[in-house]
């Protein structure tokens, strides 16, 4: 590990579970990326659903890396869940769906994981009895948003007409009359703020290079998720106001992706390392496509520019890299624009396009 990497590993604490969902679009991730049969792919583990989202496109070979062991975990218990259990289990492993066999389902995969894994787990039996998808910090830091800036401002017939189709003249109307309230501002103004979200969502030390209003961006993005786009075909969304997918799924999670997803399985291997250290040791022109997520929004100008330099090394001609940006604008150096092309168009495609709305911008480059 790197001098940059070893001090956030002192400053952050990755033995958490932070993530236990992915919370970045898959499906906008699939198109941005184009992977093609037999690439190779290195893709930042967090809680696994992306990177398993990548093995459904028959890519050769998938490596998805992390700082935290607790991420990995995420990852390798589902993997072992994809492997032995069907997708119904699955789903009810995860939290997805109700079930009372939990501890049962986790018993017959269990053997199955590696010792580090398997003690992350074993140390948690309540979070498996709950569902895995509601064990990270920042699926309990929604809860908070939930029961506080939505619940209490908005009825739960207002909930539920939330998700009932419309036209996007009609969703506006909604949303002006029924949705965006002052109180209902003014909650996500403090509960999603920098100070708010970074000691109970997502980490302070996340927000070092952050620039703007975390909640004015929030608010923005959502008026563009709850009226250019559609509700009702929003997982991300009915998880957000809810607390359940109910049978809008993630790519990760729908039936159709289950099958090539497993058997894909043994394409995939982790390891628990920083971007810098992985790239600095990988062979030049060997990896294909980059799933980065939010990389580039815990580091420095400068310390983003190495590592955009060591992509440029080990990423192959007609490659492409995929990130996303919250508060911390970032995109290729000047200096690489021999090596790696901006694609704004389809950047700004595809970020319209995103469920998600956490980030103000989604990044599509291609390795030339």
């Amino acid at each position: 590990m790197d001098q940059l990497h070893a001090q956030l590993a002192e400053e952050v604490d990755f033995s958490i579970i932070r993530y236990a969902q992915c919370w970045e679009d898959a499906d906008v991730l699939l198109r941005a990326l184009e992977v093609q049969p037999g690439e190779v792919c290195l893709s930042i583990a967090s809680a696994g659903d992306n990177t398993l989202s990548l093995l459904a496109q028959d890519p050769g070979r998938v490596i998805a890396i992390d700082l935290s062991a607790a991420q990995l975990a995420c990852l390798e218990l589902r993997v072992a869940a994809y492997r032995h259990l069907d997708h119904e289990g699955l789903l009810e492993l995860l939290g997805v769906r109700p079930s009372g066999r939990r501890r049962a389902l986790y018993a017959r995969l269990a053997p199955s994981l590696s010792g580090a894994a398997r003690a992350v787990w074993d140390a948690r039996p309540k979070i498996i009895d709950t569902g895995i998808v509601r064990a990270g910090r920042f699926e309990r830091y929604l809860e908070l948003v939930r029961r506080y800036a939505i619940n209490a401002t908005h009825s739960r017939w207002q909930r539920d007409a939330l998700f009932v189709r419309r036209t996007r003249a009609q969703r506006h109307a909604f949303y002006d009359r029924h949705w965006n309230n002052l109180r209902w501002r003014w909650l996500v103004r403090l509960l999603c703020s920098r100070l708010v979200m970074g000691h109970l969502g997502r980490d302070p030390r996340f927000f070092k290079y952050a620039e703007g209003s975390v909640s004015d961006r929030i608010l923005d993005m959502t008026l563009h998720v709850l009226v250019d786009l559609d509700p009702v075909d929003n997982p991300y969304l009915h998880w957000i106001v809810r607390g359940e997918y109910g049978t809008v799924l993630p790519h990760a999670l729908r039936a159709e992706n289950f099958d090539r997803i497993r058997a894909n399985l043994d394409r995939l291997e982790w390891r628990l390392c920083d971007a810098q250290t992985y790239l600095d040791e990988a062979p030049p022109d060997s990896i294909h496509r980059f799933n980065l997520s939010d990389l580039f929004e815990y580091l420095s100008e400068a310390d983003s520019q190495r590592v955009f330099h060591s992509l440029a090394r080990a990423g192959c001609r007609c490659g492409r890299l995929a990130y996303w940006n919250m508060l911390v604008p970032r995109h290729r150096p000047a200096s690489l624009a021999a090596r790696i092309r901006s694609m704004p168009e389809l950047s700004r495609q595809l970020h319209k396009a995103a469920n998600t709305f956490f980030y103000s911008d989604f990044v599509v480059e291609e390795l030339v």
